[in-house]
């Protein structure tokens, strides 16, 4: 009985020598050990930027921001410098009911992207928005060198804007003139701000 086991572990312990067994990891996010300082200040960088959005405190979200910073996204369009964090100061002054909850995916030394949802109430309508943002960012020096957001506008306009969002929000006449007020906005509180 004894030769009988011992020969069946040897031939278990034989078929699985020639067995291989590969392992394949799609880019998982790095653990913090495998970060580099540099990227190890990025990360700490976006988790200061969103906590600071959270508390609604635009002012430590301005400061993220290199001074020559760009910023895009499909309601403003293309920002530059102190339009940027003129805008977050603007969005969180005013936000009402204002929640926010984020994710960063991915931080290197160069890059790294978020995925976040913002939880208000759109001021012109009195409805409730929820939007979905990706955001991809680029860094130097310590700062945010610039942002891109993207998000679905049609289905913010039909959360925002209601049966006209819903009916023309997808239609580039409609996306132009909400691109129009929010620069206008924004330019009216720098303006309001410089007095």
């Amino acid at each position: 009985m004894r030769i009988f086991i011992a020969v069946a572990v040897s031939s278990l312990l034989m078929a699985c020598s020639h067995v291989s067994v590969t392992s394949e990891t799609v880019n998982p996010p790095p653990k913090r050990a495998e970060l580099s300082m540099k990227s190890l200040q990025n990360q700490q960088l976006l988790d200061k930027f969103y906590r600071a959005f959270q508390q609604r405190d635009g002012e430590a979200m301005a400061q993220s921001y290199d001074a020559n910073a760009t910023f895009s996204d499909p309601a403003f369009g293309l920002l530059q410098g102190q339009q940027v964090g003129d805008m977050w100061r603007m969005l969180t002054e005013r936000a009402q009911d204002f929640s926010l909850q984020y994710k960063l995916l991915s931080i290197d030394d160069n890059k790294g992207e978020a995925e976040w949802t913002a939880s208000y109430t759109f001021s012109q309508t009195g409805r409730t928005v929820v939007n979905h943002i990706h955001s991809e960012f680029r860094f130097q020096n310590g700062k945010i060198v610039a942002q891109q957001d993207q998000f679905d506008l049609w289905r913010w306009s039909r959360q925002a804007l209601g049966l006209k969002g819903y009916l023309l929000g997808w239609t580039p006449l409609v996306q132009h003139k909400i691109q129009q007020q929010a620069t206008k906005n924004l330019a009216n509180y720098q303006q309001n701000k410089s007095r």
